[in-house]
C-alpha cells in the first residue's frame, strides 16, 4: 500500500471485476455530476454504526445484515421495501425477545446493485454476451445494446438509493417500527402458516410486556426506543468510481468517509492485498467488511486485518465468512484461532449463502436451506468450542413470497417449485417464511449460547 492514501489513490492500482465502457469521457462526465451531488449518508451516522458494532465485537449485540442479492430498478416499488424492513423487524424481535440482546440491523439496500462474475462475457444460445452485472452497469435483457454497459445507470442507482433511504427512515421514525405494532410486521401471506403462528405468539407476548410497561409509565409515547429503530445501509463497494465520486471529508473530524452508504464491504474475488480495492477501504472512515471465503490463509488474514484495521479499532472490521456447509468445519477454525490468538478485534459474521450456491436438475440456480442452515449451526459451534463470539449473520434474503431457496418446513420448497416465483437479478435468496425460520434457530441457539 501507498503511504499517502487520496480518495483516488486506489486508480494506481489493479483492479478486478470492473465494467469495460465503451466511451470514457461519458464515464468521467458522470463521475463529475456524482460527485456534485449529496452525500446519501452523514459521517455521523456510520460513527453510531460503528459504536454498536464495537458492542457486536464485545458479544453485547447481534449484527443482521440482509436483503437483495442485486437490487433492481424494475422491480423498485414501496411495497418491496416496506416487506423487507416488516421481515428484518420481525427477525430482529424475535432475537432480541428470545436472546436478550440488542440486534444491529444493517441492510443490503440502498446500493447493492453491481454484482461480482466469473468472467466478462457469458454465452446464451450460442451468441457472445458482455456478462450481466447488475442494473448499475447493464441491463439483464440478451441482447448487445442492453450489455453494453452504460456509465448513466450510475445517476439512476444514486436517485433510486436516495430515494430507498427517504422512505427507510420514513419507516424507522415514523410510527411502522413502534413496538406496538409488533402483529403488523407479520406479513399477510405469512399469517396462516404454522412459522406465522409462532411469530403471533411471541408478538403476543411483547405486546403483554409493553402493558405492563405502559401501566409502569413507559410508553412509546414517552420513550423513543419503543417508537422508533434504525435500519442501516450497506453494500458490497465494487464500484470504485462511484465510491470515490461519493467520498467526502468530514467537517468535524477531518476524516474521509464514503456517503454511498453507512458501511461497505469487500469481496472475496477483491480482495487482493496488493489491489485498489484494499487501497480505497484503507483510507475510508466507515465500518467496513471483507468477506472471508475457503481460499483465505491465516497470515493472508492477518495481514489484510492490519492494513484494513491498522489501530486494531473495534467496530471498524467485519470479517463475513462465507465458506460453505462442507468446507466450514475443516477451514474456519484454524483462521478463527489465528485471528483470537493475535489479539484481534473484528465481528465475526456467518455468510452462508454464497458457499453453498448449486444447481438444480432442471438448470436453476438455487441454494437449500438445510445447507444454509447447516453452515451457521457449524458456525455457532466452531466460537463456542473457541471461547469466541459469533457476532453476525449476512443474509440474501427478501420479503417478498419467492421460491428460490429450497427447502425449509416453512416453505418446503421443492426443485420443481423453483419456476413458480423465481424473480431474484443474480442469486437465489431467502424468502420471507425462510428468513424468520432461521431466525427463530438463530434465537434459539444465541438463548443457549
Amino acid at each position: 500500500m501507498g503511504k499517502i492514501w487520496t480518495p483516488n489513490s486506489w486508480r494506481d492500482f489493479p483492479i478486478k471485476q470492473q465494467p469495460i465502457y465503451q466511451d470514457m469521457k461519458k464515464v468521467k462526465k458522470v463521475e463529475k455530476e456524482l460527485s456534485s451531488y449529496p452525500p446519501l449518508i452523514f459521517a455521523e451516522e456510520a460513527r453510531q454504526l460503528k459504536a454498536q458494532l464495537a458492542n457486536v465485537a464485545n458479544g453485547d449485540a447481534f449484527l443482521l445484515q440482509g436483503g437483495d442479492c442485486a437490487e433492481s430498478f424494475k422491480a423498485f416499488n414501496a411495497n418491496n421495501i416496506k416487506s423487507l424492513f416488516q421481515v428484518m423487524m420481525q427477525m430482529a424481535v424475535v432475537m432480541t425477545f428470545s436472546a436478550g440482546k440488542p440486534v444491529v440491523k444493517v441492510g443490503r439496500i440502498a446500493g447493492q446493485f453491481a454484482k461480482p462474475r466469473s468472467s466478462d462475457t457469458e454465452t446464451i444460445n450460442g451468441v457472445e454476451y458482455p456478462s450481466y452485472r447488475g442494473d448499475i452497469v447493464n441491463d439483464i435483457a440478451t441482447d448487445l445494446k442492453s450489455r453494453t454497459p452504460n456509465p448513466k445507470k450510475l445517476l439512476k442507482a444514486y436517485n433510486q438509493s436516495a430515494a430507498t433511504l427517504n422512505l427507510l427512515r420514513a419507516f424507522a421514525r415514523g410510527g411502522m417500527a413502534d413496538l406496538n405494532k409488533v402483529h403488523s410486521w407479520n406479513l399477510n401471506y405469512m399469517k396462516d402458516h404454522t412459522l406465522g403462528e409462532k411469530y403471533e405468539e411471541l408478538a403476543s407476548k411483547i405486546s403483554e410486556s409493553l402493558k405492563f410497561m405502559e401501566a409502569c409509565g413507559i410508553k412509546s409515547s414517552n420513550t423513543a426506543a419503543l417508537n422508533q429503530t434504525t435500519l442501516f445501509t450497506s453494500h458490497e463497494a465494487l464500484l470504485l468510481n462511484y465510491e470515490e465520486a461519493l467520498t467526502r471529508k468530514d467537517s468535524l473530524t477531518g476524516d474521509w468517509y464514503d456517503c454511498s452508504a453507512h458501511m461497505l464491504w469487500i469481496g472475496d474475488r477483491t480482495r487482493g492485498l496488493d489491489e485498489a480495492h484494499i487501497e480505497y477501504f484503507r483510507g475510508i472512515k466507515n465500518p467496513i467488511g471483507c468477506k472471508v471465503g475457503p481460499s483465505m490463509k491465516e497470515d493472508e488474514l492477518i495481514k489484510l486485518i492490519d492494513t484494513l484495521n491498522p489501530e486494531n479499532e473495534a467496530g471498524r472490521l467485519n470479517l463475513i465468512v462465507r465458506m460453505g456447509a462442507d468446507k466450514i468445519a475443516d477451514k474456519f477454525p484454524k483462521l478463527l484461532k489465528k485471528v483470537e490468538s493475535e489479539g484481534k478485534k473484528v465481528v465475526w459474521s456467518s455468510d452462508p449463502m454464497h458457499g453453498n450456491v448449486e444447481k438444480a436438475d432442471n438448470g436453476y440456480k438455487t441454494r437449500d436451506f438445510d445447507n444454509i442452515l447447516g453452515e451457521v449451526k457449524q458456525f455457532f459451534q466452531i466460537h463456542k468450542a473457541q471461547g469466541s463470539v459469533a457476532g453476525g449473520i449476512h443474509l440474501e434474503m427478501t420479503g417478498q413470497d419467492v421460491t428460490e431457496c429450497t427447502g425449509s418446513k416453512s416453505s418446503n420448497i421443492t426443485t420443481n417449485d423453483l419456476t413458480s416465483r423465481y424473480h431474484t437479478q443474480c442469486d437465489p435468496r431467502l424468502n420471507a417464511d425462510q428468513s424468520l425460520e432461521l431466525a427463530f434457530m438463530i434465537a434459539q441457539t444465541m438463548k443457549e449460547a
